[in-house]
């Protein structure tokens, strides 16, 4: 009688898992369970998630875990990790629990309704400055889905689940990763509200510029080249902190346009040769791009960002 509901990708799903599981059908409770630990990494924060004991979290995970014939988490002191086998499993039972979610609201007439978990990285000024107010927005259409966005100037690993979405600077060559270029966004230099133009050549300049791990980075060889006579007065690999600077006086700073045109006490110097802008890219792995949350977000982000330019 169930399988007169089921879609081909649902009966798929199911028939992987039965694969998984040595020929025999798993519970949907337990895939459920091993969602949960992926997610939180801990048998308690799970266990709260879906309404059990920890002991029962525990009895039902190792009971998994045998009739899979595989560990699929690495007990650590921080918590569960994923082992190879449990992050070639999770994106299945991801997909098993979307069938199984979109089949429970067509039977309840929801299908509209969306829910779950993505987690996203970016770095600190692109998630306050460009992706907060988009965010907001995708909320308020979707309220069930909660969005996790971490700040991270790591390059972080889509193919182990470190996100599941991806905004960078950095072209995305990483196997089984569908990528796009998302924006380019201009940069601009800025001085201190109040402060004459620098001097030609950078006599007597300060500048406030990314730390020396970043120093290949084109604003920094661009801001070598106009003011070559220029003194470094403090570096930071945060943009913010870098604007921070620059509007208490320390020195002059290359910043993306929309963090440093919002801010009240510095202002952009207009010089002929302006520094380079940068691409912004967005990638996520191929197992996902089916996944309706992480599509519908991915409609608001292009509704926003889908432009050539982004200026403040």
């Amino acid at each position: 009688m169930l399988c007169s509901f089921l879609n081909e990708n649902e009966i798929k799903c199911m028939m992987f898992m039965h694969f998984c599981m040595g020929g025999q059908f798993m519970e949907w409770s337990d895939v459920r369970i091993f969602l949960a630990i992926a997610r939180e990494g801990t048998l308690g924060a799970a266990a709260r998630q879906v309404g059990l004991t920890q002991p029962t979290m525990g009895r039902r995970l190792r009971a998994f875990e045998e009739a899979a014939g595989h560990s699929l988490f690495q007990r650590t002191a921080e918590g569960f990790v994923l082992t190879d086998e449990g992050a070639l499993a999770l994106p299945h039972a991801e997909r098993m629990e979307e069938e199984m979610l979109g089949l429970q609201r067509q039977l309840a007439g929801q299908e509209r309704q969306l829910d779950g978990v993505i987690r996203l990285s970016c770095s600190d000024w692109f998630g306050l400055h460009v992706l907060s107010p988009i965010l907001a927005d995708f909320h308020t259409i979707y309220p069930r889905v909660v969005v996790e966005l971490v700040t991270d100037f790591r390059l972080l690993d889509l193919a182990r689940r470190e996100a599941d979405l991806v905004f960078r600077i950095k072209p995305f060559t990483e196997a089984n990763v569908v990528s796009r270029r998302l924006v380019h966004i201009d940069y601009g230099l800025y001085a201190p509200i109040g402060t004459s133009d620098p001097a030609v050549g950078g006599e007597g300049v300060k500048l406030v510029t990314m730390d020396e791990a970043f120093g290949g980075m084109p604003d920094v060889e661009w801001l070598n080249r106009q003011f070559p006579n220029a003194t470094v007065a403090m570096r930071s690999n945060n943009r913010e902190v870098q604007a921070s600077l620059c509007a208490r006086g320390v020195g002059l700073a290359v910043l993306p346009r929309p963090l440093g045109d919002t801010m009240k006490d510095i202002r952009l110097v207009d010089i002929p040769d302006q520094p380079p802008g940068r691409d912004t890219w967005l990638g996520y792995h191929r197992d996902l791009r089916r996944l309706p949350r992480l599509r519908a977000l991915l409609d608001v982000v292009l509704g926003h960002l889908g432009k050539d330019h982004l200026r403040g």
